[in-house]
């Protein structure tokens, strides 16, 4: 059966999400890194894939809403790079567009105080990120 990890990256923060079934996506961690230091975030993903023997990472593109890709997505193009050039596990770009604010909106709705907001918007959006993957791919 094969693992899957979903990440949802930013500037300071990687949401990492985890479906060991391939079915149910689950929250696992938000990992920390100094802003724009994309090698040490890399590192952290990396060894998260070995710990938790990974087959599959789906990466989050952010794309704007026509379909362009920007400096953000440019980003998570470059990371996909740096984690091929060190993993086995499959790196698969997948769209993101709108899921950190579905993060949100399924906290607010379920009365997340904001500082829980805040600290799990992220893990939250790599669920959504790999939960969708899931769905699409008929797991």
């Amino acid at each position: 059966m094969k693992r899957y990890l979903g990440l949802d990256l930013g500037s300071k923060t990687v949401g990492v999400a985890i479906s060991e079934s391939g079915i149910i996506a689950s929250t696992l961690t938000t990992l920390r890194f100094i802003e724009d230091k994309y090698e040490d975030a890399a590192a952290m993903v990396l060894k998260l894939i070995k710990e938790h023997k990974i087959d599959i990472v789906v990466l989050g593109l952010p794309k704007h809403m026509n379909n362009d890709i920007g400096i953000r997505g440019k980003i998570s193009e470059a990371f996909k790079v740096l984690l091929e050039k060190e993993t086995q596990a499959d790196i698969i770009l997948w769209d993101e567009r709108m899921s950190t604010q579905t993060a949100r909106k399924v906290m607010i709705q379920g009365s997340e105080r904001r500082k829980t907001q805040k600290d799990k918007k992220d893990e939250l959006a790599a669920v959504i990120i790999l939960q969708n993957y899931l769905n699409y791919k008929g797991a």
